[in-house]
């Protein structure tokens, strides 16, 4: 697999995604990836090709993927743009290899390759890293954030050209709050009974 340096905010968002998995976001709804066919399907949803994935995932992937996902949570924690680096570079590192430069459609281009045989969460690791290091490179380390939602525990990369996302899943977490904030000013506007003050 090569892996675009010029498009960074692909794995930002599958590192994003893959945090969002965790019971630890999810609560209730338990791991969005418990098994085999949950990872392959998450890989499918986001376009993700990986060396590694065109044998079929196993149990032992899994638990590798949860264990990546942990570290890429870390890395969207830390509180210093060093930190960020030095946790994004060990991502990178894991199946990474050194850049190359290719000709693209005329232009040049960069890319990471990845060692051939990696195993999946590697690749899927150097994808993120690149991803995480693009991030802090191209927009600041500001934009490793908490989720907004008061009573979610999720975080995220905000790679929008705006910068002002506020929801590690805007689709669950800022429509759950928007809802919430309508039944509130509903109810406040009524009294008991349902007669509008």
């Amino acid at each position: 697999m090569e892996i675009s340096i010029v498009d960074y905010a692909v794995g930002a968002a599958v590192g994003t995604d893959l945090v969002s998995t965790s019971p630890t976001v999810r609560g209730a709804a338990g791991d969005a990836i418990p098994g085999p066919d949950e990872l392959t399907r998450f890989l499918a949803e986001r376009d993700v090709r990986l060396d590694a994935a065109g044998a079929r995932a196993d149990e032992a992937d899994v638990f590798q993927v949860h264990l990546l996902r942990r570290e890429v949570r870390g890395v969207l924690e830390t509180e210093t743009e060093e930190q960020a680096v030095a946790g994004g570079t060990v991502l990178a590192g894991r199946a990474g290899r050194g850049p190359v430069l290719r000709r693209v459609g005329g232009a040049w281009q960069w890319f990471v390759p990845t060692v051939p045989g990696a195993p999946l969460a590697d690749e899927l690791a150097a994808l993120i890293g690149i991803g995480l290091l693009g991030t802090v490179r191209t927009l600041g380390h500001d934009r490793f954030r908490a989720c907004a939602a008061p009573d979610c525990r999720g975080v995220f990369a905000d790679t929008s050209r705006a910068g002002r996302r506020r929801y590690c899943m805007p689709d669950l977490c800022g429509n759950r709050l928007n809802v919430a904030n309508h039944r509130a000013r509903r109810q406040a506007g009524s009294d008991p009974m349902g007669a509008v003050r």
